[in-house]
């Protein structure tokens, strides 16, 4: 049986165009050069947030299936929070689809909880490898992450336990043939935290050529913002961990130094009340013509690139932050990073080297103004931090060392099942 003939299974909780993140970029990304070396990627996942019960992303092919969230009482608006981010879900036709797959290679879950165990399931009744890629944080996700994901649950009844306890959910981890955790921090917490030694650090990646001809001047003449305009950026959830709110904060300081400066926010909005709270401080503020905030764009929107282009500086603000590939495509375009010291970021940005660090829980607003005032004052530091940010994707970050680390893990992982 050639290569071709053999798939490898992806399973995200959802994968959605129109609700596009860092997961779903790797997935694709990764998926891309699998194909290109003759596997035969798919994906497979839940309806959340699509419509589509199948459909090409990328070239690659996405098959959806029917899901529920086992909890009596939800109401429409608690379902459309769990879709929106850390939902528990199950899917029955997607557990039997998996069994049905033939000439399936390896099972790679980007999911733990229910649904993780359903590819656990299948993966053992099949005597398949299967991967585990820790995407979100799991081992070093802070407890008020956590109460925020549940809070749509709280106080029902969650009937799903049973099924959740045949498919060994709680097992997810201990039980895969390897676990892949894109943070250098959550590495090291896993090598202690886990009774077994299958556990790689493999960050994410990003493309150099897709970033390479941005038109940050038609972005900026799309969007109204002048030209001469102090532009700043970020990219993720409008989302409470992404901590947009600091960064409104320190803008709001920014604006006495810098009165021409420009904010702008792109994302999908996965916590519609935090959204407003946004909005509401803008409007208090008397921000309202210089900040902006965009929906998601699609991952094959060119002003996504051109967003990036057109900045003078991109933030990232994270209470935590797993890895940060949005910090790889402002690289990309030779952006100035400044970024939370938490979580991944640490081992990602080289402070003063590729990007500026500031303390979200002690420093604040007050630190992150002043970070942005010192780039808005020396170009010549901005240029510098966005060439050796540049000259560092190359180094370490492309697609394709990444897929070529992956297909080492897989080969481990089959090892791992042979014995």
């Amino acid at each position: 049986m050639s290569t071709t003939d053999l798939s490898v299974i992806h399973v995200p909780r959802r994968f959605a165009a129109g609700e596009w993140g860092g997961t779903e970029t790797v997935i694709l990304e990764i998926s891309r050069r699998q194909q290109r070396v003759g596997w035969r990627p798919q994906i497979f996942t839940s309806l959340a947030l699509a419509g589509a019960r199948e459909e090409t992303i990328g070239g690659i092919p996405v098959r959806r299936f029917g899901y529920c969230y086992p909890f009596f009482g939800l109401s429409a608006e608690n379902r459309l929070a769990m879709d929106k981010k850390g939902g528990n879900l199950l899917s029955f036709s997607l557990f039997a689809a998996l069994m049905r797959e033939p000439a399936v290679r390896l099972f790679h879950a980007h999911v733990l909880n229910r649904l993780g165990g359903e590819v656990r399931t299948a993966a053992r009744l099949r005597r398949k490898p299967y991967v585990v890629s820790l995407h979100g944080g799991h081992f070093d996700l802070p407890a008020s992450e956590i109460g925020l994901m549940n809070t749509p649950a709280r106080g029902k009844l969650d009937w799903g336990r049973p099924f959740g306890a045949l498919l060994g959910s709680r097992r997810v981890l201990e039980d895969a043939d390897h676990v892949i955790c894109v943070g250098q921090s959550e590495y090291d917490i896993a090598k202690t935290r886990l009774g077994h030694g299958r556990i790689s650090y493999l960050p994410n990646g990003v493309d150099p050529e897709r970033f390479a001809g941005g038109d940050g001047a038609a972005f900026r003449a799309k969007q109204r913002i002048p030209r001469d305009a102090y532009m700043v950026l970020n990219l993720s959830r409008i989302d409470a961990q992404k901590n947009q709110m600091l960064l409104l904060e320190a803008f709001s300081l920014l604006r006495k130094a810098s009165p021409d400066a420009f904010l702008m926010l792109i994302g999908s909005e996965t916590q519609p009340e935090y959204a407003r709270r946004l909005r509401d401080f803008i409007r208090e503020k008397n921000l309202g013509r210089a900040v902006k905030i965009l929906p998601a764009l699609r991952y094959d929107d060119p002003d996504l690139v051109n967003a990036c282009h057109a900045c003078d500086v991109f933030v990232l603000p994270s209470i935590h932050e797993p890895f940060g590939i949005v910090v790889l495509e402002a690289w990309c375009c030779r952006k100035p990073v400044v970024a939370s010291r938490v979580g991944g970021l640490k081992s990602l940005v080289r402070d003063s080297v590729t990007g500026l660090f500031f303390d979200p829980s002690s420093g604040g607003p007050t630190e992150l103004s002043a970070k942005l005032d010192l780039l808005a004052r020396q170009p010549e530091l901005r240029a510098r931090l966005g060439a050796n940010g540049f000259d560092e994707v190359g180094k370490s970050y492309t697609w394709n060392a990444v897929a070529e680390k992956l297909e080492s893990i897989y080969a481990a992982a089959e090892e791992n099942i042979r014995r």
